[in-house]
């Protein structure tokens, strides 16, 4: 796997690609990560890595332009969570529904690329199936975690 790429914040809030030896600006870090690069940020001055600043900076230009991804009604809900007794089961609870998600996204690809050799039906109806499967073991896994009970 690529390393990550390191990109320098300077205090006039430029950013600097040092891969490239460039100055870059955040649709450009966007491009990045949207073609699979790993990024970090770090402040130029400090040292500190600001990777989460900027990455929630994209996500909220992201969400006021064209296509919201998350609603008002989750966002409401994402920040009633926070200082809530289950904030960091929560946390881990969305990071595994996300990975589920793409692995699932992942296997719709590969079916919809075989969908010509075994017939579209047969496909789905395993991928639903396959679906199901998963989404039975992470809310087995998110139940017990909460109960403080561990997994068989």
């Amino acid at each position: 796997m690529a390393e990550t790429r390191i990109i320098r914040k300077y205090a006039n809030r430029r950013l600097y690609d040092t891969e490239t030896s460039k100055h870059i600006n955040q649709a450009d870090v966007r491009k990045l990560i949207a073609a699979g690069t790993d990024v970090r940020v770090v402040d130029d001055a400090s040292g500190e890595d600001i990777t989460r600043g900027v990455l929630l900076q994209l996500v909220a230009e992201q969400e006021r332009g064209g296509r919201p991804v998350l609603s008002d009604q989750m966002l409401t809900q994402i920040i009633r969570f926070y200082e809530h007794p289950m904030q960091g089961m929560f946390g881990a609870y969305l990071q595994q529904s996300f990975e589920a998600f793409l692995q699932q996204q992942q296997g719709l690809e590969e079916k919809m690329q075989g969908m010509l050799e075994g017939g579209p039906f047969a496909a789905l109806t395993e991928m639903a199936a396959q679906n199901m499967e998963a989404w039975v073991s992470m809310q087995k896994a998110f139940t017990n975690s909460k109960s403080g009970k561990d997994d068989d």
